[in-house]
């Protein structure tokens, strides 16, 4: 009785299990839930993930880690899962560097980071549930964020 056909089998439909199971569990450490939606787009305006950009829509998905584009003549409106609101206006780039809001575990964090542009902004419930957590930071400044609005404007560094 030859057994090298079912070792063979066994032994590679266990490689497949396990690889797959590796697949799974990469994806889900490095998956970025949903923090916000966009919910206004004029113009030009893009949101770069992992390296791709994707032309940012009405009703988009906004990562951790996303960076939202805004073109010479692009605006862009997100409103994120703690009630957050942000307009970007022409020529911005801001980079959504922490991102996390689950309240029934009493966690809250956001840190956005404006690279240049203007931005408005409106603290949602984490700078009303957790003011500690919620930072806006420009190449010159850090912002802590304690319930408020404001508007800000970075423009690039001249060399």
């Amino acid at each position: 009785m030859n057994l090298i056909g079912p070792r063979r089998l066994i032994f590679f439909s266990v490689l497949v299990f396990l690889l797959l199971s590796v697949t799974w569990e990469v994806s889900a450490i490095f998956a970025s839930p949903k923090v916000g939606t966009v919910q206004k787009v004029i113009g030009t305006a893009t949101v770069v993930r992992q390296g791709k950009t994707i032309p940012a829509i009405m009703g988009l998905e906004i990562w951790e880690n996303d960076t939202l584009r805004t073109d010479p003549n692009g605006y862009m409106g997100v409103v994120f899962s703690d009630d957050t609101l942000l307009s970007l206006g022409p020529e911005s780039v801001l980079v959504i560097d922490k991102f996390m809001f689950v309240p029934k575990q009493g966690k809250f964090s956001i840190v956005l980071r404006m690279i240049k542009g203007t931005a408005a902004y409106l603290s949602g419930l984490i700078s009303k549930l957790a003011p500690e957590s919620a930072y806006f930071e420009t190449p010159t400044a850090s912002i802590g964020i304690r319930g408020t609005k404001f508007v800000v404007k970075v423009e690039e560094e001249k060399n």
